[in-house]
């Protein structure tokens, strides 16, 4: 790349990160029961100004639930979810450690990191761009996991 080639390359690319903008807020769940749980209403609601175009990260403060991007108009699918996860990752395995928590705790831990604690989700024409089918899920691994903290990061 010559030298006219980089500065207009760094040219473009510093016009478009002036452009673009990037947004955080922090929003905080009320406590669900175990399970696996429709959340996008409740992160949609505190989007008052995407962008156009852009991305949305939505990042979990915990390490026993995670969020995972799934069905959301058949409930029976987030059950199905429930049921395979604790066929997978089964409470009072003899081999567990960390146990002070309670039975419910290493497993949530392993379930957590086999789901993920972060989404990205595009943003096209001022709306997350989500598939009809698809819907953001808060995974709640505890018994009693308490109210979650999120963090909404929007870069566009």
């Amino acid at each position: 790349m010559s030298d006219g080639e980089k500065l207009t390359f760094q040219r473009r690319l510093n016009l478009e990160t002036r452009n673009n903008m990037i947004k955080q807020i922090e929003i905080t769940l009320p406590t669900f029961s175990r399970g696996f749980h429709l959340i996008t209403h409740f992160i949609e609601r505190e989007l008052t100004d995407l962008p156009e175009k852009g991305l949305l990260n939505v990042f979990i403060q915990h390490t026993s639930a995670g969020l995972l991007i799934n069905e959301n108009a058949d409930p029976t699918v987030r059950e199905d979810f429930e049921t395979t996860f604790n066929q997978l990752v089964p409470e009072n395995n003899s081999l567990y450690r960390h146990i002070y928590e309670g039975s419910d705790d290493m497993p949530a831990h392993v379930k957590s990191s086999l789901s993920g604690q972060s989404l990205n989700i595009p943003i096209t024409n001022g709306r997350l761009n989500l598939g009809t089918w698809q819907g953001i899920y808060l995974c709640e691994f505890r018994n009693r996991g308490g109210r979650r903290r999120l963090v909404i990061t929007i870069i566009g």
